[in-house]
């Protein structure tokens, strides 16, 4: 199963892992309820003097209603294999399909901090627990560069949300 790290022995590069493997931003809503959504944008970092990781959601995703009611969320990284795993859960929306069955990927329920409730699949090798501690609205108006806006045509603006991270699990052997 999933074996804890130190934060002090991951060894990542963020702007290869992040963008280019791209990962699952996972929610739960506490009545064992939860969704998934593919992401290649996000940052890791020190934030309010804690190891934290940054998200992006738009509120048009599913899981963003899921991220609204967490505590918490995870971010899944995976083996090449599961790309077409990725690419579906991505492209499709958990309100209208079981993005597990559909992929093959197994939920597997970790203990968050406190009552938290925090979904992970069998299939991944990196995974962080996150806290929530922060949310911000992404607005055209605080941007500086304004070529910012090219990544919003339909002005479907980001929510930023600040997780601490808790802790940091892999694929044991």
């Amino acid at each position: 199963m999933f074996e804890q790290i130190d934060i002090s022995s991951l060894e990542l590069n963020p702007f290869t892992t992040l963008q280019k493997d791209t990962f699952l931003i996972t929610a739960a809503s506490g009545d064992g309820a939860w969704n998934t959504m593919t992401a290649g944008w996000g940052f890791l970092g020190v934030m309010w003097a804690k190891p934290a990781f940054g998200i992006v959601v738009r509120d048009s995703r599913y899981t963003y209603s899921f991220l609204e009611q967490a505590n918490g969320f995870t971010c899944s990284f995976f083996p090449p294999a599961y790309k077409k795993a990725l690419q579906f859960c991505g492209t499709h929306s958990g309100r209208d399909t079981d993005k597990a069955a559909e992929t093959g990927l197994v939920p597997v329920t970790l203990d968050g901090v406190g009552d938290q409730e925090l979904i992970t699949f069998d299939q991944a090798n990196l995974v962080f627990c996150c806290s929530k501690a922060s949310r911000t609205d992404i607005v055209p108006s605080d941007f500086i560069d304004s070529g910012i806006a090219k990544h919003y045509p339909k002005k479907d603006y980001h929510r930023l949300y600040i997780g601490y991270i808790d802790q940091i699990l892999v694929k044991g052997e």
